[in-house]
């Protein structure tokens, strides 16, 4: 009796409308709920965009990021896109929300680390006394084992130094290469190497008729694929105490055939920003981009600098396009459309800020010529992994602003006080010197910075 009690109260029937109510009534809650959310994100999104709310916006000002893109919106050239503009650029619209303002209006505050009237933002290391210590020892003891390559080799030009000092925008990877192999860690026993240095160049692959950018990632996969089998070093590691240069663009797609080289390698490059395919940081070093000046200037320090920001250049992304937009006819920040006819040097020389604004391609060019010339840079370039960040306190001698503050950049830069904007400028001259090539090397310049992220590096290492 007691089972078919049980099974009698299993099998009882409802009525049809009861099991229709129950059906939909989950529907119907779920299509209310969205109904809800949509009239609220409507009504919010028309207030918080709304120009006039804004203290900082103009309706003049208020454009989208097709409004600067698009061909015929414009006057300047047609922007280019590289790889990381599709990935990053388009992410990026100017029209801000007044929330979004009071939110995350840029302050001294958070820009210089201040805690009451401290300022901790002023020493330009992390920490100088761990700096200057491991600096010492890595000195000392660091060893580089470069794979040996012959003069005679058919692609000598590839892999060995040049006898001549390089010129031009990639001449980083050129000279650091240069500079190692005049160097003291460099070992002719792998086994008491701590690095492994692979020495083709890939701006010299780029160039070179043979191979050409067709036929690089060929090139490398083969390369690899050599010193695997005639040594013993890659294979315990799988490549993650090798390193190489690319301070070419052309580098993003160097790897692609060789995967175990993409994911472990150390790679040295110029491109560093997170959204590179490929580049990961803390464990790729991102190399300063420099023009190599063949005389500092005459005076650096000088009471002449009543411009307060300088940038020229072409319009080849829509963050160069915001800033003409809002800037190109002001009176204070010279955006100049295109090249000067007069050397850039003398308006840098002149202007309080020199910007640094990511173009077709993530790199520091311009900031390294605002450190020359003794100019605060002010860096217009998000997810960009600065060069010798671990090292390097950034927040000490430059000024780095969101793409979103475009329209109130001018504010930004006249709310630094004289006290800040000096501290700013005595540093960038203490700065200075880790962003130079010297033929041979010196102490704390470019080559030996490099170096000591890759000391670093060395000790992430487990073979």
């Amino acid at each position: 009796m007691g089972k078919s009690s049980v099974y009698n109260a299993s099998k009882q029937q409802y009525p049809p409308t009861f099991k229709l109510f129950f059906f939909f009534l989950p529907i119907s809650l779920a299509i209310t709920s969205f109904l809800l959310i949509f009239i609220y994100i409507y009504t919010t999104s028309k207030l918080s965009t709304d120009p006039q709310s804004s203290p900082f916006l103009e309706p003049a000002t208020n454009y989208s990021l097709f409004d600067l893109i698009i061909p015929g919106s414009t006057d300047y050239e047609t922007i280019q896109f590289s790889i990381d503009n599709t990935a990053e650029d388009l992410f990026f619209d100017l029209p801000r929300t007044s929330s979004y303002a009071k939110q995350n209006q840029w302050s001294l505050e958070d820009l210089f680390g201040f805690t009451g009237n401290t300022l901790n933002n002023t020493q330009i290391y992390h920490d100088t006394d761990v700096f200057l210590e491991d600096y010492k020892e890595m000195n000392k003891s660091f060893k580089i084992f470069v794979y040996p390559h012959k003069p005679d080799d058919p692609f000598a030009n590839v892999l060995l130094p040049e006898d001549y000092n390089p010129e031009g925008p990639y001449t980083s990877e050129l000279y650091f290469k240069k500079a190692l192999f005049n160097s003291h860690f460099i070992t002719e026993d792998p086994n008491e190497a701590h690095l492994f240095y692979m020495p083709f160049s890939i701006l010299h692959l780029r160039h070179d008729p043979r191979i050409g950018p067709e036929k690089i990632q060929d090139f490398v996969k083969d390369y690899i694929f050599n010193i695997s089998h005639k040594y013993p070093f890659w294979n315990r590691t799988g490549g993650a105490d090798h390193f190489y240069t690319a301070c070419h663009s052309i580098s993003e797609i160097a790897m692609d055939k060789t995967v175990e080289a993409k994911e472990n390698s150390i790679q040295l490059v110029c491109t560093s920003t997170y959204f590179v395919t490929g580049y990961f940081p803390h464990k790729d070093v991102s190399l300063p981009q420099i023009w190599v000046k063949k005389h500092d200037p005459e005076t650096l320090v000088s009471s002449k600098r009543n411009r307060l920001a300088f940038f020229a250049g072409r319009v080849n992304s829509p963050v160069r396009a915001a800033l003409f937009k809002h800037w190109v006819n002001d009176t204070e920040i010279f955006a100049h459309f295109g090249g000067l006819e007069t050397n850039d040097g003398k308006e840098q020389l002149r202007s309080k800020f020199c910007l640094h604004v990511k173009g077709f391609e993530t790199n520091t060019a311009r900031v390294t010529d605002a450190l020359h010339y003794g100019c605060v840079p002010v860096i217009l370039a998000n997810h960009h992994d600065l060069p010798f960040t671990d090292i390097l306190n950034w927040k000490s001698f430059s000024v780095v602003v969101h793409y979103m503050d475009i329209p109130v950049l001018r504010k930004i830069l006249q709310g630094i006080s004289f006290e800040e904007l000096s501290w700013l400028q005595s540093n960038v001259m203490k700065v200075r010197k880790h962003f130079e090539w010297n033929v041979p090397a010196v102490d704390y310049d470019a080559f030996y910075m490099t170096m000591y992220e890759l000391w670093l590096r060395k000790s992430s290492v487990r073979v």
